[in-house]
This record gives C-alpha cells, structure tokens and sequence, in this order.
C-alpha cells in the first residue's frame, strides 16, 4: 500500500544532514509549512549537545520539517520542543508501550534511547520567524555498531518490520494536530492549549517519578523532578531538599 502524505515530502538518498538541507533551501527560495526533507542516510546527522546519529541506511527515519510559527513569542518557543516530542511519543505507542520523553525533548523505551530530536529556531521582532525541526528515529535497524551508551530500534523492542513511511505520516499528522490547535485558537483558548500540552508533556516524561541520579558541573547528586517550567527548565529537588533549576546542557541524566 502507498503512503498518502498531507504535506510536501522530498526524499534524498544521502545528505550530510537533512536540518541543513532544509535550512539552505529555506534560505534560498520560499519553502511550505510543514515542507519535510526525508533521508535514507544522513554522512553528519546533528543531534543534542553535538552528537552525531548512527543509522544504518534505509533502515531508520531521519527528517526534517519546516514551521513558521510567527504567532508564538520567542519565550514561548520549547511549547514547539513538547508538541513534536508528544506528537513523536504518541505514535510509537500505537506499536508499543514502554515510551516517554527524556527532558527536553528525546524519546525513550524503557531505559534505552530511540529517538533524537532538535529543533533549530530563528527568532524575528519577538517572535519565532522559523523552525526547524529535525528527528531521528530507530525503525528498523538491528545492530547497533557507535559507542553510544543504550540505543534502542522499533524492531528490536516489537520484533516487527516496518514502514517508514506510515510511521512519517502518522507523526506529521500528530505535529499538525497540535500546532494547529495553537494556532487556530483565540487568546483565552491558546493559553488552554498551552496549558493541555505542557500537562502531557508533564505526564509523559522519563523517570518522572522517585529518585535517580543526576551530573552537572559540581557533579553527581541525586533527586526527584519537580517540574519543567514553561521555558523549559528542568527542576529538581535534591536529598538536602533544595531545588534546582537548570536550562539545557545545564545537567544530565546518570544512564
């Protein structure tokens, strides 16, 4: 059966990195909403804190998406981080149960990792010019080879061979969703949506409950979360009970 996509697609067989790609042709012609840049293998693939993406090719999605979200205020901008985190989360689970977000915005099975994401935002008078979300996601690959710590495929945690572009599809479904009805709402009913993101969001994250390690400059230590504020800062409260506050890159997670 052929995937029907609801937004424009282009498909490359190789690029360097698909937010790169889409950032240069976005800075060269006028490019769609929601515009995605899907390839079946990435040479330098970006993720959080620079680290690179393995994925064996043809095995696994590695997209991009364009948005212009020029109605959100620059302070409102990681509400972007949560929607296309939950919009990912929320159809993984249609295939298995076991995931969640590891703040601020990787997906999680168990305690292993199978999905990055990144979002790279242009800010303009106070608002959120463009925005340019790139995700990678484990489909099907099986073997794993990089020296990184605990990842995780669909197909190892189900069994199952996929298609990758059903799973595209439905994720972009979930991201219009959501950004949609920000959108579309009147001021009062923004705020509410705003309000239900952050609530899933909240409800769906790693190690939300009970206390776990944590690392930040001064060290080890551990706590239990708090909350994330709406800018995004993760607060933790210690054994000595004291809060912690920290933005992104600030601390980590002890794996």
């Amino acid at each position: 059966m052929t995937t029907t996509y609801s937004f424009p697609l282009l498909t490359l067989e190789e690029t360097d990195s698909t937010n790169r790609y889409l950032t240069q042709l976005c800075d060269r012609e006028h490019v769609a909403e929601y515009t995605t840049v899907c390839a079946d293998y990435q040479t330098a693939g970006k993720g959080q804190r620079g680290n690179t993406w393995e994925s064996e090719r043809g095995k696994n999605l590695m997209f991009s998406f364009v948005l212009y979200p020029s109605f959100l205020a620059a302070p409102q901008q990681f509400l972007l981080s949560q929607l296309i985190a939950l919009a990912v989360k929320e159809e993984l689970e249609r295939q298995a149960g076991g995931f969640s977000i590891k703040w601020p915005n990787d997906i999680y099975w168990e305690e292993k990792k199978i999905c990055g994401l990144l979002i790279e935002n242009e800010l303009s008078a106070g608002g959120i010019g463009r925005s340019i979300a790139g995700i990678g996601v484990n489909i099907n690959q099986e073997v794993f080879r990089s020296d990184a710590p605990n990842p995780v495929s669909l197909k190892q945690i189900t069994g199952r061979e996929y298609d990758r572009g059903e799973i595209l599809a439905g994720i972009m479904r979930r991201v219009k969703d959501y950004y949609e009805a920000l959108q579309l709402a009147e001021a009062d009913a923004c705020a509410a949506v705003a309000a239900d993101i952050a609530g899933r969001y909240a409800n769906a994250l790693f190690r939300r409950e009970g206390w776990h390690l944590y690392e930040d400059r001064e060290g080890r230590f551990e706590a239990k979360l708090l909350r994330v504020e709406r800018d995004g800062r993760f607060v933790l409260q210690d054994r000595h009970g004291q809060e912690r506050a920290y933005l992104f890159k600030e601390v980590a997670y002890v794996l």
